[in-house]
């Protein structure tokens, strides 16, 4: 089997790292070799957290170069378009349209950039949807994580019972039920 790249890109808060140790969950269980690489810039400050996870027959490194991104899994629209190079030519993106003022914004530097969820459309395979309010129909903000992994799982060839039971894994357990919900909303949105 070939290996499939996925980037996971956010701001820190976000559980972007869940999402991946989720992710990785599901490739091992799955039966496939699995790297995974994390870079968290400022991550306890707001900045921006990428996410590496690689998976297949035979994996031997975790780093994604830019154009090799099979899928990207943004949390927030500008991480987003930051990542957008290294998406591979026919590539899926998964955004959340939710906007997280960066410094530069809150401090009054610069303005957060319009459009972009038409710019990425515009250049590439792009799902975007509004995972903040999916998390909140499953009962925590905090669940944002777990509805996008449930639209890339949809996204994937490995079986939605591989996804499900690592979820109940991975997620403690006194977050567990609003968390399954969220997977099956994000799942069934896709």
């Amino acid at each position: 089997m070939r290996t499939t790249n996925i980037m996971i890109v956010g701001v820190g808060g976000q559980g972007t790292l869940l999402a991946s140790r989720i992710l990785g969950s599901v490739a091992i269980r799955a039966g496939y070799d699995v790297k995974v690489s994390e870079v968290h810039g400022m991550s306890q400050r707001g900045g921006s957290v990428i996410t590496y996870v690689k998976y297949g027959s035979e994996v031997y490194s975790p780093i994604i170069d830019r154009g090799e991104a099979d899928i990207i899994l943004a949390f927030e629209q500008l991480e987003g378009y930051r990542a957008l190079p290294w998406l591979k030519k026919g590539g899926k993106m998964i955004v959340n349209t939710q906007k997280i003022d960066p410094m530069p914004v809150i401090t009054g530097a610069m303005k957060y950039p319009g459009g972009i969820i038409e710019e990425l459309s515009a250049k590439a395979d792009v799902t975007a949807l509004d995972a903040l309010r999916l998390a909140q129909e499953a009962g925590s903000i905090r669940t944002v994580n777990v509805v996008l992994i449930g639209v890339m799982a949809k996204n994937t060839a490995i079986p939605y019972e591989v996804w499900l039971e690592t979820v109940r894994e991975t997620v403690p357990k006194n977050y567990l039920e609003m968390n399954l919900k969220a997977f099956d909303l994000g799942y069934h949105f896709a």
